[in-house]
């Protein structure tokens, strides 16, 4: 089983509550929604995120999910994972509060 992460707000994340998949802020522009690895998640939070509160991570299966995971590359020439369509709920494992 491989792990990996999706970062958001805790209110964002609740507007899907009831609902069996997520998506991201971005994903009706963007079409995918960013994932990162375990040693990708610190700079993603450094970047992304500085001085936000009430952030969750999400933890993520994925050889649960059930739309398209390509990684590809991105900031600082690494490879990111992203998810061709919804997050399928039932592949999140955990929601950790940040």
């Amino acid at each position: 089983m491989a792990i990996i992460y999706h970062i958001t707000p805790q209110s964002w994340f609740d507007k899907f509550e009831g609902l069996d998949y997520y998506e991201s802020p971005t994903f009706n522009e963007e079409t995918f929604i960013h994932l990162s690895t375990s040693t990708q998640v610190a700079g993603v939070l450094e970047r992304y995120y500085v001085g936000q509160t009430n952030l969750i991570k999400l933890h993520v299966d994925t050889e649960k999910l059930t739309a398209e995971l390509k990684y590809e590359l991105a900031t600082n020439n690494e490879y990111f994972p992203h998810l061709y369509g919804r997050l399928n709920k039932n592949a999140v494992l955990e929601v950790e509060k940040i």
